[in-house]
C-alpha cells in the first residue's frame, strides 16, 4: 500500500494552488476533490484580485507577493488565467456621508480615490445615479478563478502529483496522530493530511475531534450565460456588510455547535462580467452553522435581483440561475496555515478573507517551509493564534 508525504483535501483554489507547490519541492503528493466538475467557492468567485488592499506590514507584503505572483502563473502554469485589470467601484449608499466612508478606507495600501455620483456613472454607465451618493474607485486585478484552479491542477499532474476524485468521509486517527483519510471506496495513508475544504473544513475536522476555529457562510449569486449588456466595471459596496456579519457571527465560538442561524443574512449588491460575458450577481451571505442548511432560493433570488436592480438596473432581469456554495474564513481576517494544535500529521490551509491574491505567495511559502526553507510568515499564520484545545479522546 503506497504512503504518500501528502493528502490534500479539496480540490478548490487552496488545495489545487498547495498540490502543486508540494508536489514542486518533490513531496508526493495526493489531491482528492469529490466532485468532477466542482460547484464550489472557487467556481462561484467573483474572480476579484484586491491587490491594493494590505492595512499592515503582514497584509500590505503578501498583496504585493500576490499580485506579482499573478503576473507569473500563466505562463508558469501554461494557462491563460484571464488575467487582467479593471476598475473596482464601491458604491456609496445614499444614506451614508462619501467623505465620511472614504476616510474609512486611507489605512489602505493604495487608497480608492472618491468620486462624485456623475464621476461615477461616467466610469460606469449603468449605475442607477439616484440610488448612490457617490463611489470609490481603485484599480483592481481580476482572473477566472476557475481557470487558475483548473491551471494549477494540471500543472500539479505534469510534475508527477496524483489526484482523485473521491469525498473524504473520514479522517483516520490512531490517538493524537491523523495517518490517513478513508473515502466510500478506499483508504489512502500519508504522514500528512492537510484540510483545504473551505467550508466544510470545520465540519470534517470536527468529525475526527478536532476543533479549529474555521468558520463558514452560505454564499449566494445569480450566474447568468453571456449576454449583451456591457459592465465595464467590477461593482461591489463601498461598506460591505459581510466583512461585520463574519466578525459578529465568530465572538462565541459555541453557538457553531447550535445547528441554527446566529444571525440575519446580509445582502452586498454588486457584479462582475468574465471575459466571455457572463456576468456574477451578488451576494447574499448566511450564517447557517450546518453546512447542508436548507436554503429557499427562489427569495434569494428575488431578493438578489431587487437588491442588484436598484444600483444597476439593467441587470435586474436578465437570464440567470441561483447558485450557492459556502465561503470559509478565520476569526481575525488572516488565514488558518500550519499544523493543528495537540495532534500530529494534520494540517490545515483554509480561512481567507481576500483569498485570490494571497493563496498563491502562501501556497508557494508554505510547501518551501515544511521542505526545510525559513518563513517569516507562515508562523504569524498558525492554526494555534487562535486554537481551540483540540478533543483528547475518541469520542
Amino acid at each position: 500500500m503506497k504512503t504518500y508525504d501528502w493528502i490534500v483535501i479539496g480540490g478548490g483554489i487552496t488545495g489545487a494552488a498547495l498540490s502543486y507547490e508540494l508536489v514542486k519541492q518533490n513531496f508526493a503528493v495526493l489531491l482528492l476533490e469529490k466532485e468532477a466538475t466542482p460547484h464550489n467557492a472557487t467556481y462561484y468567485s467573483y474572480g476579484g484580485l484586491a491587490y491594493w488592499s494590505g492595512t499592515t506590514d503582514l497584509t500590505k507584503q503578501l498583496c504585493e507577493e500576490g499580485i506579482t505572483r499573478h503576473r507569473l502563473l500563466s505562463q508558469e502554469l501554461n494557462a491563460d488565467t484571464e488575467l487582467r485589470e479593471l476598475d473596482l467601484l464601491l458604491t456609496i449608499d445614499r444614506d451614508d456621508n462619501p467623505e465620511t466612508v472614504a476616510a474609512s478606507y486611507a489605512q489602505f495600501a493604495i487608497p480608492p480615490r472618491l468620486l462624485s455620483v456623475d464621476e461615477a456613472c461616467e466610469l460606469e454607465p449603468l449605475l442607477n445615479k439616484d440610488a448612490i451618493a457617490g463611489a470609490l474607485s481603485v484599480k483592481h486585478g481580476h482572473i477566472n478563478a476557475e481557470k487558475l484552479a483548473e491551471a494549477y491542477i494540471q500543472a500539479f499532474l505534469r510534475a508527477g502529483g496524483t489526484m482523485y476524485v473521491a469525498q473524504v468521509w473520514e479522517l483516520l486517527r490512531e490517538g493524537q496522530r491523523i495517518i490517513g483519510v478513508k473515502t466510500k471506496t478506499n483508504t489512502y495513508h500519508a504522514a500528512n493530511t492537510v484540510v483545504c475544504a473551505g467550508g466544510f473544513s470545520r465540519a470534517l475536522l470536527k468529525s475526527a475531534g478536532i476543533s479549529v476555529r474555521v468558520y463558514f457562510t452560505h454564499a449566494e449569486i445569480i450566474a447568468t450565460p453571456p449576454v449583451d449588456v456591457e459592465l465595464r466595471t467590477l461593482v461591489m459596496p463601498a461598506v460591505l456588510k459581510r466583512f461585520q456579519l463574519e466578525a459578529d457571527s465568530t465572538k462565541d465560538d459555541s453557538l457553531w455547535n447550535s445547528g441554527n442561524e446566529t444571525l440575519p443574512p446580509i445582502l452586498d449588491p454588486g457584479a462582475v462580467q468574465f471575459r466571455d460575458r457572463r456576468l456574477y450577481l451578488g451576494q447574499m451571505s448566511r450564517v447557517l452553522t450546518e453546512p447542508f442548511a436548507p436554503i429557499d432560493a427562489v427569495s434569494s433570488e428575488t431578493a438578489l435581483r431587487n437588491s442588484v436592480g436598484m444600483i444597476l438596473p439593467k441587470l435586474k432581469n436578465l437570464p440567470g440561475s441561483w447558485h450557492h456554495c459556502l465561503v470559509a474564513f478565520s476569526g481575525d481576517r488572516l488565514p488558518l496555515i500550519g499544523a493543528i494544535p495537540d495532534f500530529e500529521g494534520i494540517h490545515i490551509f483554509s480561512g481567507f478573507s481576500n483569498p485570490l491574491v494571497l493563496i498563491p505567495p502562501l501556497a508557494q511559502r508554505f510547501a518551501r517551509s515544511i521542505a526545510g526553507q525559513a518563513d517569516d510568515i507562515i508562523p504569524q499564520l498558525t492554526p494555534a493564534r487562535i486554537h481551540l484545545k483540540g478533543a483528547r479522546n475518541d469520542d
